[in-house]
């Protein structure tokens, strides 16, 4: 697994260097001390895992999830533990406490493999929404495009509009990856939906979506441009 470093303390990235390399199956692409060049990085170029600090000078490590479009596995290492709540509310995979000990830093990693594991073999073709006091069941293939509204989300399914409370993040990492982009931050579509691409414009179901210049070239590798 590719994985990035992004941390402002040169004594942990070194500790976690040597646990990258003991454990073998680990390929660092690379390391970042502000959360700022690493989101600049993150928005061209993608990686498995991302070990993440959170106090840093600039951008906090929370900060960069907030921002970031594509959301890699992620395992946080901070010297407190107080962030761990909010942490996990970001979906990430483990929180560890530093010093990095390399039994730790396993633990984290089997715990990435097994997600990345279970999602892998899931391969389910519906999920399920609250309305009400009922669940919903909606197939994959069914949806046109997700926007983000404040605490909550809207799920387009042709004409109809299903809103539901949760983050994008959230919503985004239950998403087939192979169906499914971010094209800004406030809008994922379903890639076979797609009618009509114009510039920084998009057609589908219906409506104009716009590409944000970050998610661009990501965007159009990704649609099979001839």
């Amino acid at each position: 697994m590719d994985c990035i470093i992004i941390d402002d303390d040169i004594l942990a990235i070194k500790a976690l260097k040597k646990c990258i390399e003991r454990n073998g199956s680990l390929n660092l692409i690379a390391e970042f001390n502000s959360g700022e060049d690493a989101l600049l990085y993150l928005n061209k170029e993608s990686c498995d895992i991302l070990f993440l600090d959170i106090e840093m000078k600039g951008m906090s490590g929370l900060d960069l999830i907030r921002k970031l479009n594509n959301i890699p596995f992620i395992v946080i290492m901070s010297a407190k533990s107080e962030y761990a709540a909010e942490a996990f509310n970001f979906d990430v995979v483990d929180y560890i406490v530093k010093p990095v000990l390399f039994d730790r830093f396993e633990k984290a990693i089997s715990k990435v493999e097994k997600v990345a594991e279970n999602l892998k073999s899931s391969g389910k073709e519906f999920f399920f929404i609250k309305q009400d006091n009922k669940m919903l069941q909606m197939m994959y293939k069914d949806v046109t495009y997700i926007e983000a509204l404040a605490d909550y989300v809207n799920i387009y399914s042709g004409e109809k509009r299903f809103t539901i409370l949760s983050t994008m993040k959230a919503v985004e990492n239950q998403l087939p990856k192979k169906d499914f982009m971010r094209i800004h931050r406030s809008y994922i579509v379903r890639l076979d939906k797609i009618k009509e691409i114009e510039d920084n414009t998009i057609s589908v179901g219906g409506k104009l979506l716009p590409v944000s210049r970050s998610n661009k070239d990501s965007f159009l590798k990704q649609i099979n441009l001839l």
